[in-house]
């Protein structure tokens, strides 16, 4: 697994530790950080391929976060190289691919794991709900000054909980079925941005308001590749890529994907607490 420590690897990692007779190796490039249980602490970093052969030797599955990165096809191309020819790929991509980015990335990285020569599965999901408990994205926003501030230019998005997104790469990592197939997958509804804010204020015990803000104010402070990632993510957010809803969840897991509702209620009052 790459990206264990990430919003779906810690979930995934639970879910496979949990399996009978799996062996998980939780790639991080500071193994020591890697505390989950039935995980096996692994040396892994895109910075350094010469320490993949180690960690992808033997085994007969990868998840792949796909790193954000302008670098990030040829990287992944790379890794899967050396991964053994019977090894199923499983790619964290992300909603609307084809759209059109720096050079062709995000189709690019998609075409690594379709071209690589193994099984394959893509994952499509939409906006994570965990953005929302992130200090390091809307929560402390959201507790500091009761606002949520996000471009959406009247869009409604169809967000999921990583934990949903780590459920169907479980299947997929483990199951049979799933070669060949990309799985657009979301929250079981689609939500303005002003009734996302109610559910907010609800879960939070305090108001909060949607803000509506101009791209530039969003990505305000990123520079380079980041910026014109971030961006463009928020342009297709306002173009409605990120509003449908797909059953897809359910169809692969057996059970529905969570409302937000159910997310906010799930994590509780303590990540309100400033």
């Amino acid at each position: 697994m790459t990206g264990v420590r990430g919003k779906t690897g810690v979930p995934l990692a639970e879910l496979l530790g949990a399996r009978p007779g799996v062996e998980v190796r939780g790639g991080s490039s500071d193994p020591s950080t890697v505390r989950l249980a039935g995980v096996h602490p692994t040396a892994f970093s895109w910075d350094e391929p010469s320490g993949w052969a180690a960690a992808t030797e033997g085994v007969d599955a990868v998840y792949v976060v796909r790193p954000d990165r302008a670098d990030a096809p040829e990287l992944i191309g790379a890794l899967l190289a050396g991964v053994p020819p019977r090894a199923r790929v499983v790619l964290l991509s992300e909603r609307d691919p084809d759209h059109t980015g720096p050079d062709g990335w995000a189709p690019r990285a998609e075409r690594a794991v379709r071209d690589g020569g193994r099984i394959w599965t893509i994952l499509r999901p939409s906006w994570f709900m965990q953005v929302f408990t992130d200090p390091r994205f809307y929560r402390d926003s959201i507790v500091d000054t009761g606002q949520f501030s996000f471009p959406g230019g009247g869009a409604t998005v169809a967000w999921i909980d990583a934990r949903d997104i780590a459920a169907v790469a479980e299947r997929a990592l483990l199951d049979v079925g799933h070669a060949g197939q990309v799985y657009e997958l979301s929250g079981p509804e689609s939500l303005s941005l002003p009734r996302t804010a109610e559910l907010l204020s609800a879960a939070a015990g305090r108001p909060v308001t949607h803000r509506e803000v101009t791209i530039v104010e969003a990505v305000a402070g990123m520079t380079g590749f980041e910026r014109d990632l971030s961006a463009l993510t928020f342009e297709r957010v306002r173009a409605g890529r990120f509003a449908d809803v797909t059953g897809t969840v359910e169809r692969v897991t057996g059970r529905p994907a969570r409302t937000l509702r159910a997310f906010l209620a799930d994590v509780g009052p303590v990540v309100w607490t400033p």
